[in-house]
């Protein structure tokens, strides 16, 4: 990790090396956070945050599905993103608000251990690799289904969560692929270990929905809008497992992962990137740096005024 100078914490900036919990706080001992990532890009017109209101709205959503109310408006956690990146000088950098149960209780009864919540901000590249995002990656299914949302609630990003994440990368990795794909209890696609997932078929773009156990991407939703926007049909709907190997393409989308081709699963060959991924990608990026007719209500621009509503 390339470490940068500041971080905040409960309200200010401290030195990077100071931004520290106790051991035995509620957290690192239950899994109880939530976290978003998000991105800032160098854009036209200056550093500027992708769909910071839309993460900000989701970290909050998190945490109250984990009856942990943040203790900081949208508007001061907006305000606490501006100063890490203006603090630390950064452009193009990744984002990380997280919201944790802290010190003062042990016991799986959280509620009266308190609520911290921080922000941190680090130059970090593409996620899969910059070959990755343009030649594709090779994924594997994982043998570690995806969570079930009646056993915890898939749309929340919260961090104890991602242990399921995590065996599925591990189990993959050492199998020399550089992502999982995770099924759901039902046995259908559900995400990849960090992103969601698309498939396209004769011209229409499909993904699992919500109720397929994945989380609500933000990037996800974003390429739903741009499809929209270049005319692609869009179809949410339960995808089998054997379409991964016959579908014209395969990409997935994340904050980390951003847009990234899948051109390998399960050793099935799918070819070089296809024409509605490398469409769609290069409509993203536009989006995010600036080009795009979408850019004027995605971007944040880091020292502008808060938007009005």
């Amino acid at each position: 990790m390339q470490e940068a100078e500041k971080i905040w914490m409960n309200g200010e900036l401290v030195d990077w090396p100071d931004a520290r919990v106790h051991v035995l706080s509620h957290g690192l001992h239950y899994g109880t956070t939530v976290f978003e990532g998000i991105r800032a890009y160098d854009a036209e017109g200056g550093t500027a945050v992708f769909r910071l209101d839309d993460h900000l709205a989701r970290l909050e959503r998190s945490a109250a599905m984990y009856h942990m109310p943040v203790p900081y408006t949208r508007e001061e956690m907006r305000a606490a993103v501006h100063a890490v990146l203006a603090a630390n000088g950064l452009g193009a950098c990744y984002i990380r608000p997280i919201v944790l149960r802290g010190y003062g209780t042990m016991g799986l009864f959280p509620l009266e251990a308190p609520v911290d919540v921080a922000v941190a901000a680090w130059q970090w590249g593409a996620y899969l690799g910059e070959d990755g995002l343009r030649t594709g990656i090779r994924a594997k299914i994982s043998s570690w289904r995806r969570i079930g949302t009646n056993t915890i609630p898939a749309t929340a990003k919260a961090g104890g969560q991602y242990l399921n994440s995590i065996l599925a990368k591990i189990e993959t990795h050492k199998a020399g692929y550089q992502e999982a794909i995770l099924l759901n209890e039902a046995g259908y696609v559900a995400d990849g270990s960090g992103e969601n997932l698309f498939i396209v078929r004769d011209g229409v773009l499909i993904t699992p929905p919500v109720q397929a156990s994945i989380l609500e991407g933000i990037t996800r939703a974003s390429i739903i809008t741009l499809a929209a926007d270049e005319g692609i049909p869009v179809l949410e709907r339960e995808v089998a497992r054997a379409e991964l190997y016959t579908a014209d393409e395969v990409f997935i989308t994340g904050t980390a992962a951003e847009v990234c081709p899948v051109i390998e699963v399960d050793d099935h060959a799918l070819g070089t990137p296809g024409p509605v991924t490398r469409r769609l990608q290069n409509r993203f990026f536009a989006a995010t740096e600036g080009r795009d007719p979408r850019s004027g209500e995605w971007l944040d621009h880091v020292g502008a005024p808060a938007p009005t509503v």
